[in-house]
């Protein structure tokens, strides 16, 4: 396996826990956009933990996505 055959692994990995904690998130709302109320709230416990891994992965699957190109994908 060549250096962009894992790149490809780890990008279908990132992109699929990325789906299933964004659906995680939207569950909690009360689906999506459905049901919600205008009242701002903070984001508290496993809410604000999944909010902040959301933004991690975002920035390592651009991160991936990026050396995918620069290797020749």
């Amino acid at each position: 396996m060549e250096f962009k055959d894992y790149l490809s692994i780890v990008q279908i990995i990132i992109s699929v826990t990325l789906i299933l904690i964004v659906l995680v998130q939207a569950r909690g709302e009360g689906g999506f956009g459905t049901g919600g109320s205008s009242i701002v709230r903070t984001r508290r416990g496993v809410e604000k933990t999944l909010f902040q891994l959301t933004i991690i992965l975002v920035a390592i699957f651009l991160l991936v996505s990026g050396l995918s190109v620069r290797a020749g994908l």
